[in-house]
């Protein structure tokens, strides 16, 4: 049996975690940096990344403490080594370093996005590849053929801003507090989806990409408009978003016709409005649908340290750099927009 020590510091969570390779969580730390951004109503990259380099070492410190282990009975040492913020990342990637070669551990330097892809799999062993794989995040939306570990073919993405972006400014705008997925949810709850017409950007058009900018903009107008109540505003949204999202999946599903399941993954696949249409949009295709816990959407150091299982052997070299971009599919075609989030 294999047992993995992960870390992830690539936004505004600080988490370690053990994960062994019979899908075990045995122990996990996550430390929230939510009242240090909150004054902000964003993540801020400098003081993310100081709080990293606060919290790191002894939250490593108590993972091993609580899972009664040491450096030495550990197989690998695995660690985020990007895309994110990455000062953030450095902090955790530079530390893994140190403890790998201090104590002659093989580092595997761990790709966020592959974190999230491969997490269904650590909360579910009877998925098996191939998947269709929606990945949406406060700084990613794409649709991906996942064939394997290391084998991803992208099929759409966002032109300018992610999902979990477009739900962060939206709780901003209307005044909502932070984090902001989670706060719209909640408020959408007591409103009508039907109230606020806002626009489905993209929907109808041939190609699965996504936009979600123009939405906020009309988001902000709505608000500015003084004509609607706030949770009115924030059940439109998400229903504007949901149908934008199940448009671009049902035209990138009609290109993995050989599929039978498919995944969601990433922080928004926790909002629940999300994961029902995406439920029923693979029961209209005959698929399975899967998703992590909702533990396992938002950031967390348990998927970085079960990629390091699925990567097991596959180890770095201790000069490896971290990146503030880091692509799934390197070879993926380019797409239209100034503001493509690769």
């Amino acid at each position: 049996m294999a047992l993995v020590l992960g870390i992830e510091s690539s936004c505004d969570e600080t988490a370690v975690a053990l994960v062994d390779s019979e899908r075990r969580i045995v122990a996990q730390r996550i430390a929230s940096q939510d009242a240090e951004h909150a004054p902000f109503g964003g993540v801020v990259p400098e003081i993310a990344a100081r709080a990293h380099a606060e919290r790191l070492a002894p939250m490593i410190e108590g993972v091993l403490a609580d899972a009664g282990v040491g450096l030495a009975d550990c197989d690998a040492i695995a660690a985020t080594a990007g895309p994110g913020l990455i000062g953030g990342v450095m902090v955790g990637l530079v530390s893994a370093k140190a403890l790998a070669m201090a104590t002659d551990t093989p580092l595997i330097a761990i790709n966020h996005l592959e974190g999230h892809a491969l997490s269904p799999r650590l909360a579910d062993e009877t998925i098996a590849f191939p998947y269709a794989l929606l990945l949406v995040s406060g700084g990613h939306c794409q649709i991906l053929r996942v064939d394997g570990v290391g084998e991803y073919r992208r099929l759409a993405t966002t032109i300018d801003d992610a999902l979990g972006e477009a739900f962060d400014k939206t709780a901003k705008i209307l005044g909502l507090g932070f984090p902001g997925g989670p706060a719209v949810e909640r408020t959408a709850k007591d409103g009508d989806a039907s109230a606020v017409p806002l626009p489905r950007p993209m929907v109808g058009s041939g190609e699965p990409h996504f936009s979600f900018a123009g939405l906020k903009s009309a988001v902000l107008r709505a608000y500015d408009s003084g004509k609607y109540e706030t949770a009115d505003i924030a059940a439109s949204f998400q229903q504007a978003a949901v149908d934008c999202v199940t448009d671009r999946l049902r035209i990138a599903l009609a290109n993995m016709t050989d599929l039978k399941t498919l995944v969601v993954a990433g922080g928004v696949a926790a909002n629940a409005t999300v994961r029902g249409a995406l439920e029923a949009l693979a029961a209209d295709h005959a698929m399975r649908f899967a998703a992590p816990p909702p533990r396992l959407c938002t950031d967390n150091a348990a998927m970085i340290a079960w990629a390091g299982i699925e990567r097991l052997g596959q180890d770095d070299p201790l000069d490896i750099s971290a990146r503030p971009r880091w692509p799934l599919d390197p070879e993926a075609d380019p797409v239209r927009g100034a503001g493509v989030k690769a």
